[in-house]
């Protein structure tokens, strides 16, 4: 077994912040310009579901997921145009999920992002509708995009699974099922990771693997993308928890002190700010250590890694 790296920078250099923020600002270019072409026009009938689908995916984010799948093919040796349809298909996931996060019945939360959210402007009927228009429509644009760039059928058929599995009963719905169960409560440690594990790492890392599974990655190189995914969802969602409590509302766009109000179990509450901070650095450290069986060519998911663990929004 490889030795883990024992630590990360204590701050970002100016040289990698740099040319993250300029290669994030492309690929999240390419992305949205994907998802405008992929997506049913506002007008189309029936109007008011594709008005709603297209206000909650142009909404603003960060486009972490599609571009984890992007990078997931690049460190393999592929282009973007065999997996540019996947990296879509998980960003409506993605926003899928949030649809219905902020519906009454979960989090009940007005705003996303700055704006109304879909069920504040358009009524928790055509939410519901909007958020499982948004998951169907990810899937045949998994399915038929891959077909017509012509990526094999069985790779086709591995990423689809690779996504359904991260956002089902053993992912995203299972973790979220589990957040709802602690809230309030008091959780043991390994709770907390298991949680979260599932509520954001599973897509995270499926991300990742489904660029890979794509892009003709060999077992090993899965196996590594599997080990980075799986910690950097980690890190990412520590980084998110700290931010709630010690981030600048301006930057972060909303309010921090959500979790507390909601008596969300987060790793500040369980382990306190300083021994987040160090878990998330240890994260980090494993991440980048998985990244070693690529070189060189894992240089741009070491960096995305550094920078994640850095950001302040």
């Amino acid at each position: 077994m490889s030795q883990i790296q024992p630590h990360v920078p204590s701050s970002l250099p100016d040289a990698i912040r740099n040319t993250v923020v300029t290669r994030l600002a492309a690929d999240r270019r390419t992305v949205e310009q994907a998802l405008d072409a992929l997506l049913p026009a506002a007008d189309a009938p029936p109007p008011q579901i594709h008005e709603a689908m297209r206000h909650s995916v142009f909404g603003g984010g960060k486009r972490l997921r599609p571009i984890l799948v992007l990078a997931g093919a690049d460190v393999v040796g592929a282009g973007p145009e065999a997996v540019l349809h996947a990296a879509c298909a998980v960003e409506l996931i993605h926003t899928y999920s949030l649809v219905h996060d902020d519906l009454p019945a979960m989090d009940d939360s007005p705003t996303r992002r700055g704006r109304p959210s879909c069920h504040t402007l358009y009524g928790d009927a055509v939410a519901i509708l909007a958020g499982d228009a948004l998951h169907a429509h990810a899937f045949e644009l998994l399915a038929n995009g891959t077909a017509a760039t012509g990526v094999p059928s069985d790779r086709a058929m591995r990423a689809v699974a690779e996504l359904a599995r991260s956002i089902g009963t053993a992912g995203m719905v299972g973790g979220q099922m589990l957040d709802l169960v602690a809230a309030g409560k008091h959780v043991a440690a390994a709770d907390v990771h298991e949680i979260h594990r599932l509520k954001t790492g599973a897509l995270i890392q499926a991300c990742l693997c489904i660029g890979g599974i794509l892009g003709g990655a060999s077992d090993r190189a899965l196996d590594a993308l599997r080990r980075y995914g799986a910690n950097l969802g980690l890190a990412f969602q520590i980084v998110d928890d700290v931010l709630d409590v010690v981030g600048d509302e301006g930057k972060l766009g909303k309010a921090t002190g959500a979790d507390a109000a909601q008596a969300k179990i987060t790793f500040p509450l369980v382990f306190g700010l300083a021994a987040s901070r160090r878990l998330a650095d240890d994260a980090t450290a494993r991440a980048i250590d998985a990244l070693q069986p690529f070189g060189d060519r894992g240089r741009w998911l070491r960096d995305l890694a550094l920078y994640l663990l850095h950001r302040d929004r």
